[in-house]
């Protein structure tokens, strides 16, 4: 298999476990940054964060991450990769200190390099005068940091979380938040995070993949995403019925309100939208005073997505 543009591509990848299908044709292509992976519950997040690691198999079709098939290449790959995971069944004797360490020398660091390692992770994630305690003794939003911790002492390429905020009250997942953007930017480690929550999302990824039905539904930048389904606002200074009338024929929904006309296609992109809304004005001899781009929200683009498919 050839080397694909993504640091996660996958090809026509199916996975069942026993009669229930998850992914019935996924093809997707994740690019660096920091990436949100979005789906209603059962759409398959975890599995897809499983295959990655290696720990599945796709029943057809092929993955590959950081250049590697994660089946043939699993423990050197996995070397190269962080993994928080959702669950919060972390040993509650050991201190956050030894347990990063350990995790730190599975993924292959000598001892000294692993117990250096550990100090600078738990001190990065906040928990640096807590390193000693025994994990049991932690909040909730401490044990997210030990988990965030052991995912990325080891230096990896690339980070995978999932839900790394459940369990935290509003100021804690800000927090959280703030500190996976900055490992995401500042540390210049691609990062995958699997989450329901739109909103945190929309703050701090760079892309996203949306999930449902078995495949790939929406992927790409953010940005360019919701740019491309928001449609447009026209403002005019006359002839609004004539413009109303003009568009519609050309196929575009139009709303107006007053001097203001709000419209939108479901087969023209923004770039496309704009130019229809230039011969429109030109046919009608209508002035054109303002026109901008209408972004739609990730909740928009995440509904309309999953409705797609249901």
């Amino acid at each position: 298999m050839t080397e694909g543009s993504g640091i996660i591509d996958a090809t026509g990848v199916t996975k069942s476990w026993g009669t229930t299908t998850v992914f019935s044709g996924l093809d997707v292509s994740v690019r660096s940054g920091v990436t949100g992976l979005l789906g209603s519950n059962g759409a398959g997040k975890t599995t897809l964060l499983g295959m990655v690691l290696g720990l599945h198999q796709p029943t057809s079709g092929h993955i590959q991450v950081l250049g590697e098939n994660p089946s043939v290449a699993g423990p050197e790959l996995r070397q190269r990769i962080g993994y928080s995971p959702e669950h919060h069944d972390l040993p509650q004797d050991m201190a956050a200190q030894d347990l990063v360490r350990h995790v730190a020398e599975v993924h292959g660091l000598p001892r000294r390099d692993a117990t250096t390692r550990s100090s600078d992770a738990l001190w990065l994630v906040g928990l640096g005068e807590e390193r000693a305690r025994p994990v049991g003794t932690m909040s909730t939003g401490q044990r997210q940091r030990v988990k965030l911790a052991q995912a990325i002492a080891h230096d990896p390429d690339l980070v995978l979380l999932d839900e790394p905020t459940d369990g935290l009250d509003p100021v804690q997942r800000d927090d959280m938040l703030e500190l996976i953007r900055r490992i995401g930017t500042e540390y210049g480690i691609d990062i995958v995070l699997s989450s329901h929550l739109l909103e945190e999302v929309e703050r701090i990824a760079d892309n996203v993949v949306i999930l449902a039905g078995g495949r790939t539904v929406a992927a790409g930048p953010i940005d360019e995403l919701r740019a491309g389904g928001g449609g447009l606002t026209v403002d005019v200074t006359e002839n609004v019925d004539a413009m109303v009338a003009e568009l519609r024929r050309r196929g575009i929904e139009v709303a107006a309100e007053r001097l203001r006309l709000r419209i939108s296609s479901e087969t023209l992109d923004s770039s496309e939208l704009a130019c229809a809304v230039r011969d429109a004005a030109v046919t009608t001899g209508t002035p054109i005073r303002r026109l901008t781009s209408v972004e739609q929200s990730l909740e928009d683009l995440f509904l309309e997505n999953i409705g797609a498919t249901s």
